[in-house]
């Protein structure tokens, strides 16, 4: 495996893929393809010896093309946010289903390895009184345009694999924090808001519960799936963090970065109550573990304050937008 194909690899966690390759596996050659859009960033990719493609992953002739040349493709790029699923669910449907299925017929085409990275968000949510985890064999219930997207692009790429033996794999992973990530999402939200003299905000009461994993843990997780994961399996990526509330997450930002009080906003419609990940299989087969296992996410959320502490050239252009935008919601 020397050339890898790396889809939405300029958008947080396809870029800290890139990153992480580039460190571990220096000798391969790695190609970006990204629209650019609003959370995908050239300057994401700063610093490193990879090409970048701007173009659209439903161009059937680029893509094509693209996977013509590599030996293999990791598949990030969708449409990722909730909340702008609700006001516009047509992206979702273009870039999360189109596109895997545009890509899929590449794939196919030429006969290259495929790994598919998927959301916790397809199996729908848990209560928060529930025992229970996600596993590889949950059913799929999704509750909004981005996770019913995301379940079908899932959907595809398991009929290919069955249909036409294309080589693939796919992983199902909890919420990701970690550098590099847009501020209109939670924790990034929070962290900048501290830095920008702003008070943090509450999504409700926060007590919904997100299994965390940082970024770094869940990009090492695919990067082992690609060279050493079964074809046609499905591998749940999670780090053990679904005791972690909202709430403890927004309070632990505020300990560690000196701040006062956060306020409560407008709940998300239609906002998921639990998400917990059972990893056991990627455990038990490919031996993976992740560096950030402290049981309140403090290691983690220590190392992205001190990241976007450190890279407000990156953030403070976009964050004024953003907060706009959240408080004509009433967020």
């Amino acid at each position: 495996m020397n050339h890898v194909l790396v889809t939405g690899g300029a958008g947080f966690i396809g870029a800290n893929f890139v990153r992480l390759v580039s460190a571990q596996r220096p000798d391969w050659t790695v190609t970006v393809l990204d629209k650019l859009t609003y959370a995908g960033r050239r300057d994401n990719l700063a610093g490193l010896d990879a090409r970048l493609v701007v173009g659209d992953i439903c161009d059937a002739e680029l893509v094509d093309e693209l996977v013509r040349e590599a030996d293999a493709v990791v598949h990030f790029a969708a449409e990722s946010h909730n909340d702008n699923s609700l006001r516009d669910p047509s992206p979702f449907l273009q870039t999360n289903v189109l596109g895997t299925f545009t890509l899929l017929e590449a794939v196919r085409r030429h006969d290259k390895r495929l790994h598919h990275i998927s959301t916790d968000e397809v199996y729908g949510d848990l209560s928060l009184d529930d025992p229970a985890r996600f596993t590889e064999t949950t059913a799929y219930n999704p509750s909004s345009p981005y996770s019913a997207t995301k379940a079908g692009s899932d959907h595809l790429v398991r009929a290919w694999a069955r249909s036409f033996g294309v080589r693939a794999t796919i992983s199902t992973c909890s919420n990701n924090y970690g550098p590099y990530q847009h501020v209109e999402k939670f924790i990034p939200r929070q962290i900048t808001n501290v830095l920008a003299g702003l008070t943090p905000k509450l999504y409700g009461t926060g007590e919904q519960v997100r299994d965390w994993i940082h970024v770094d843990d869940h990009n090492e997780a695919v990067l082992l799936i690609l060279e050493q994961g079964r074809i046609g399996e499905t591998y749940v990526i999670g780090a053990d963090n679904d005791h972690v509330n909202n709430k403890r997450v927004i309070e632990l930002i505020c300990e560690l970065m000196g701040a006062g009080d956060y306020e409560h906003v407008a709940d998300r419609p239609g906002h998921d109550q639990r998400y917990a990940m059972d990893s056991t299989k990627l455990r038990e087969e490919l031996g993976w573990v992740p560096k950030y296992t402290d049981t309140d996410m403090r290691a983690g959320l220590e190392q992205t304050i001190a990241w976007y502490r450190d890279n407000e050239a990156w953030w403070r252009p976009v964050k004024d937008a953003t907060e706009r935008a959240y408080a004509e919601r009433g967020q």
